[in-house]
């Protein structure tokens, strides 16, 4: 069977409709096609200096060594197709892709005309067999997760229904509701889950509790039911598809749209699928970083850092970021970890899903921020409700709102310290942060417990942060420095660990 054959068989296989197919429906015509043995190079988008952590985190739950890009912000490693659902709980990645090929030294032509000539040509020629199995593995995984959604919210529609069948008032429901929200930022692990609908917006695609292999079995493993699916519907139904080229470098004669349009056009010309810029199924990405060209097909509709924020605020942290934050300072179980200007508590929210067994203070000055933040623990707590389908036992965290210059905490009481600190762009102003960042650094190392505390603290106003800490030498000693980009600004982020010196009384330091 040639390549275009076997390719077009694969395509062949894919079913639009709501009814997930097994993967191997089909596929008689290769014996040796196995699923479980296919093993593919999985490409991950990561906020930009988080590599490292992320291929940290690679290694820790998939046990795969990961290669870093040359283009920041990505990285590269190989899985067996049964693990693809543990790839999505990822918690540092934003963006998933199946390599189909990778080329490390792509000689382009001289001329315009030339090298679109050449990736015109490149089309036909790449293994497009295996990444199809596996986007199509993918497809049908998010379509069994948003099945499984559907059942939930049901579950739920039907239990509020017996609530107002059984005579509750829904005027003292409301009462209640807005009772436990006032009281939510000072309520220890908070059990309710009653505030506003569940944003459906996360592509995790298999419940945290469930193993990756079982998943994949469940889905690739029930042949029998390929009979009760009608053979004609999917092959009625053309793929569309659109071609996303990111293209990085100054010695190229081409732009990323000339190369977005010849290249798609090819492979539509190959696979006869039709274009569709806005409602497509297939997302084949051209990324293109000096001579480095990789050629994928995305696995993700939307960005993974989507997953616990529903109540925005104006400067509101990616969940990816905040986890690469968290990592850093390498938290253990029982540390008690704050984060003194939470804002809408992205990163302690995330610190509670990933490590339970620590204890997290979501805490601000703004009111309204600090009634975001309960809005976001609550909907997590609804989620969590859901997917067990059952009582939820709440999360370690707590929030409330106060004083970043007078914490209402016991000195030495806190063993980790994770803050977004204001840029003095949207919030406040540079010329605030130069009284503000001392005192902030002042109250964090009286309540840091001396000699194992340690804080990780994001800045884009690094001058006056230098300037700030090169006065508490005595206090904090810096560790190592991550360069990021926060929404298109440079910012750092800085690991410092608390020294064994007492904190003294708050002093002016300019």
């Amino acid at each position: 069977m040639s390549d275009i054959e076997e390719a077009s068989a694969t395509l062949a296989e894919v079913n639009l409709d709501n009814t997930p197919k097994p993967l191997t429906e089909n596929l008689e015509s290769d014996p040796s096609s196995s699923l479980k043995d296919i093993v593919v190079t999985i490409g991950a988008t990561v906020p930009t200096g988080f590599e490292l952590t992320a291929a940290d985190e690679v290694k820790e739950k998939l046990g795969s060594q990961s290669r870093i890009s040359k283009d920041r912000g990505k990285i590269y490693f190989e899985i067996s197709v049964e693990k693809l659902s543990q790839v999505h709980r990822l918690r540092s990645v934003d963006n998933l892709f199946v390599v189909v090929q990778e080329f490390t030294d792509y000689q382009f032509k001289e001329t315009k005309e030339d090298t679109l000539k050449d990736l015109e040509d490149l089309a036909k020629k790449l293994p497009w067999i295996d990444p199809l199995k596996v986007w199509k593995l993918n497809t049908n995984l998010k379509k069994r997760k948003t099945k499984h959604k559907k059942q939930n919210q049901q579950s739920s529609a039907s239990k509020e229904k017996l609530n107002d069948d059984g005579g509750k008032d829904r005027a003292n429901q409301k009462d209640a509701d807005k009772e436990l929200l006032d009281h939510a930022q000072n309520t220890p692990g908070l059990k309710s889950a009653e505030q506003n609908a569940e944003e459906t917006q996360e592509m995790i695609l298999a419940d945290d509790q469930s193993d990756g292999k079982d998943e994949f079995l469940n889905i690739t493993g029930n042949e029998n039911q390929a009979g009760d699916c009608k053979k004609g519907e999917a092959e009625d139904q053309v793929l569309k598809f659109r071609v996303t080229c990111n293209r990085a470098g100054d010695k190229h004669s081409f732009t990323s749209n000339d190369a977005a349009r010849d290249f798609g056009g090819a492979v539509q010309d190959y696979f006869q699928w039709k274009a569709d810029m806005t409602n497509f199924d297939v997302e084949v990405l051209l990324n293109i970083h000096n001579n480095e060209v990789v050629v994928g097909i995305a696995l993700t509709e939307e960005s993974l850092h989507r997953r616990n924020i529903t109540h925005f605020g104006p400067t509101t942290l990616r969940s990816t970021l905040a986890y690469g934050m968290l990592r850093l300072c390498d938290p253990q179980p029982t540390d008690i970890i704050i984060d003194p200007m939470s804002g809408t508590g992205a990163i302690p929210i995330e610190g509670a899903t990933e490590w339970p067994s620590c204890y997290h203070i979501a805490g601000d000055n703004n009111p309204q921020a600090v009634k975001r933040a309960a809005n976001n623990i609550c909907s997590l707590l609804k989620k969590n409700q859901n997917k067990e389908s059952g009582t939820s036992w709440g999360i370690p965290i707590d929030t409330i709102q106060w004083d970043i210059c007078n914490l209402p905490l016991r000195t030495s009481s806190v063993d980790v310290i994770v803050t977004d600190m204001p840029f003095g762009k949207r919030i406040g102003s540079k010329k605030k942060n130069w009284d503000l960042y001392p005192a902030c650094l002042m109250e964090m190392s009286r309540i840091c417990r001396p000699g194992t505390g340690r804080a990780v603290l994001l800045t884009q106003d690094r001058k006056c942060f230098a300037k700030a800490l090169s006065k508490m030498g005595h206090l904090w000693q810096k560790g190592h420095t991550v360069w990021v980009n926060v929404g298109g600004l440079h910012a750092a982020v800085y690991l410092l660990k608390r020294t064994l010196e007492r904190a003294g009384e708050k002093r002016s330091y300019w």
